[in-house]
């Protein structure tokens, strides 16, 4: 059975991590020392949950955490450095620190090291995620143990959610824009204004024709709901 370690303090371990081409020991004190930090942990680089899902919101969300006082995220992963190093520089996500345990000691300390050998993983860590403060572990979200490899509890919302109950997530923003288009300009224009995050897709006359029916760039939606054009996007803005 996997045990909270709520009120303990982190495992004493290094961390061998590459930075610029270049070994660099990392240890847990300098992880830790003085500052509050959220870590997820979950079974490896490249997997479908941990790619697609676990490690984009939380660097999606890492401003939110910011605000209300997170120093650091960082992602835990009984991988190898070189393996790791590739896995952030895929996911994009600047905004985490990714700590291998290529040994699998810190999960092992802290109680989270399972075979997943039916896989041909070996040993590796369970999904789960904490807030540490100075070292001490205040918050753990441990998943079920269950069958496969449950996600309901370690993800950033729900640690969002945990510091602050009044939480609420950015709106998920997408622009389909063309180059040399003014309207698209205004459309990110009154989006950085408001410091709202936004991804930008580039797109043909009939991709953006059958996602919006429209041949107009550019075309906005937000959180699956399809606003328009700038001025369409303006007057949605004005009445948030």
């Amino acid at each position: 059975m996997l045990k909270n370690l709520e009120g303990q303090r982190v495992p004493d371990v290094t961390f061998r991590t590459r930075v610029d081409g270049q070994w660099k020991d990392v240890t847990t004190k300098e992880v830790f020392a003085g500052k509050k930090v959220v870590v997820f942990a979950l079974p490896g680089a490249f997997t479908p949950t941990c790619s697609s899902s676990h490690v984009p919101r939380y660097n999606e969300l890492a401003e939110e955490f910011k605000r209300r006082g997170v120093d650091t995220i960082a992602c835990v992963s009984v991988n190898d450095a070189f393996v790791m190093d590739e896995w952030c520089k895929a996911q994009e996500a600047d905004k985490v620190q990714f700590l291998p345990d290529g040994n699998g000691e810190f999960s092992e300390k802290m109680g989270m090291l399972v075979d997943k050998a039916n896989l041909g993983f070996g040993k590796r860590s369970w999904r789960y995620s904490m807030l540490v403060d100075d070292g001490v572990i205040k918050k753990m979200f441990i998943e079920p143990e269950v069958e496969g490899d449950p996600f309901d509890v370690s993800d950033a919302d729900t640690m969002l959610k945990y510091l602050d109950p009044s939480s609420k997530a950015p709106n998920d923003v997408l622009l389909f824009t063309k180059p040399g288009c003014g309207y698209c300009t205004k459309a990110k224009r009154l989006l950085d204004a408001r410091k709202i995050p936004y991804e930008e897709v580039a797109s043909s006359p009939r991709r953006l024709r059958a996602v919006s029916g429209k041949g107009t760039t550019p075309q906005v939606f937000i959180d699956g709901k399809h606003i328009g054009g700038a001025d369409e996007l303006e007057a949605y803005l004005a009445k948030a």
